[in-house]
């Protein structure tokens, strides 16, 4: 297990008025120990998407550091990190199978590693499949089997299951949640729901408006298995909404603080 420091003292963009700067991330910093699920949770605009793209490495124009396992830099290259977008981002012109084995490398090929993915994500029936073939929850169920494919050390997942129906929503993160349980793979999971961060996580980091900060660390000590219909996450995401009325908004008044 890999445990995950982020350290970001600024991450501007330039701004379409010559000489201003737009600040989106600002002296955020926190660590995720290994194996843990986190979530963040923030208002739109707030950097959501941005943290992850600087921690995966696909921005490294940033004032700070990350940090996986005993790599360092601004992009933790050195160990696999699986990424899972808001789109599945499939190859069209692949089936199934070749779209999970595109990331393996031969020993896994060989060794039926895509097969047996596909099969817990209860795809086995359609490896052949081409996307266009595929139900929306089927291509997420893909994209999942693909992320796990690499053996990531880090799996970073940009609200994986936005859009999709509430059933197949609940089927996507209890297959999720298997797999994750499976591996223990350190996971930083983005969302705007509270009830889903609620469901999935060993803890949330709530970020603030732009710039981006953490306003609120928060430990989510409900026993596992949990779901969003569970009264015990209504009950808790009831009494976090009673407590911080603005916390979707990205308003907490004391920065860090546990509940």
């Amino acid at each position: 297990m890999t445990a995950l420091s982020v350290e970001i003292r600024a991450k501007t963009y330039a701004s379409r008025t010559p000489g201003v700067a737009h600040l989106a991330l600002s002296d955020l910093s926190f660590t995720v120990p290994g194996g843990q699920f986190a979530c963040i949770v923030g208002p739109s605009g707030s950097g959501k998407t941005t943290l992850l793209n600087i921690v995966s490495g696909l921005d490294r124009d940033v004032e700070g550091a990350v940090k996986l396992g005993d790599g360092a830099g601004t992009a933790p290259t050195n160990l696999p990190i699986g990424y899972m977008f808001q789109t599945p981002r499939l190859f069209p012109w692949l089936s199934v199978l070749d779209n999970v084995r595109i990331v393996m490398d031969r020993r896994d090929i060989e060794a039926g590693e895509a097969e047996r993915l596909l099969a817990e994500m209860h795809l086995g029936d359609v490896t052949g499949a081409f996307p266009n073939r595929l139900s929306g929850g089927m291509q997420r169920r893909v994209a999942l089997a693909r992320a796990f494919a690499v053996k990531p050390r880090l799996l970073l997942m940009d609200e994986p299951f936005v859009s999709l129906e509430a059933p197949v929503a609940n089927k996507l993160r209890h297959l999720l949640l298997e797999t994750w349980k499976a591996r223990r793979t350190t996971v930083l999971f983005v969302t705007h729901d509270l009830g889903e961060a609620l469901a999935l996580a060993d803890r949330i980091l709530f970020l603030s408006a732009s710039p981006g900060r953490i306003v609120l660390d928060l430990p989510v000590d409900l026993p596992r298995p949990r779901n969003l219909e569970d009264p015990a996450v209504d009950s808790l995401q009831r009494d976090l909404l009673g407590r911080y009325p603005q916390l979707l908004a990205g308003l907490v008044n004391v920065a860090h603080e546990r509940a």
